[in-house]
């Protein structure tokens, strides 16, 4: 199968950086990368082209204007201006184990979406990393947080799968065909600034008969501390997950349909850079 990795940015350059270089010593590459920047500025495009240079496989970078927290909308706009069958999402500020690709295509099935955990790199240990004085990780790692989250054990993955809990997913690893995603009609738009877009987005994938699998000692992730995002949309965003539980929604509104025929000039050749307005 053809695979399409999204990357979700804004404005951390140094994070981006690292997260596609781990993304370039992947055992398996995926068939192309899209950055999904919500607006980033010169440094970020520095970054993505460095990268369009060295990649063995396309790089794409789909940007919109900086006008506030629109991560739903420019997800949807990755979506539509990817080519694989299958979509795995992550953020910018993630270190990929070098099995993550090949873990992600060995775990998917139709019909389901694949939702993975994350282990957390803490403050400390994070500026070591951004530095360059460290420059591996593992779950044993000093300053690695929810260290089981960072265990590649694919026994265990398998058996956690047949009996371990659901997991609530997270948009920081998440894998979904794309026929699927067009079947609920993406990211719900009117999710602006932080919260609940990726909750609803699985719970219209629930109602809709795709089921999750849960991976876990798989697909492994780090994530780099920052700081927290703005909150202040949180109870807007949650009364609207709400109304989709209430409304059993099974697809939304203001979603991926407005990008799939878009106002999109594509350039030749590998690399090219696909910008979106609005």
């Amino acid at each position: 199968m053809t695979v399409s990795l999204i990357i979700s940015t804004y404005n951390w350059p140094r994070a981006l950086y690292l997260c596609l270089d781990s993304v370039m010593q992947q055992t398996v590459m995926p068939s192309e990368i899209l950055i999904a920047d919500d607006g980033s500025g010169m440094s970020t495009r520095d970054v993505v082209k460095h990268f369009e240079n060295i990649s063995p496989v396309p790089v794409h970078h789909i940007w919109h204007e900086d006008r506030g927290f629109r991560v739903a909308a420019i997800r949807n706009k990755a979506i539509a201006a990817s080519r694989g069958e299958y979509i795995i999402h992550i953020d910018g500020d993630l270190i990929l184990h070098r099995n993550f690709i090949q873990d992600h295509m060995i775990f998917a099935r139709e019909g389901c979406y694949v939702s993975g955990s994350r282990g957390v790199i803490t403050e400390m240990l994070a500026e070591k990393v951004l530095s360059g004085e460290i420059t591996s990780l593992s779950a044993t790692t000093k300053g690695v947080r929810n260290s089981n989250n960072a265990m590649r054990i694919p026994i265990m993955a398998v058996l956690y799968q047949l009996f371990g809990p659901s997991r609530s997913p997270r948009s920081c690893n998440l894998a979904i065909w794309r026929k699927d995603l067009i079947r609920v009609n993406g990211y719900d738009e009117n999710f602006e600034g932080w919260g609940y877009e990726d909750t609803e987005l699985v719970l219209r994938l629930n109602n809709s008969g795709v089921t999750q699998r849960c991976m876990k000692f798989q697909g492994i992730v780090f994530h780099i501390y920052h700081k927290e995002a703005s909150r202040d949309n949180k109870s807007k965003n949650e009364q609207r997950y709400k109304d989709s539980i209430r409304c059993h929604r099974t697809r939304c509104e203001k979603g991926l349909d407005r990008h799939l025929t878009p106002k999109i000039s594509y350039e030749t050749g590998r690399g090219s850079a696909i910008v979106i307005g609005g």
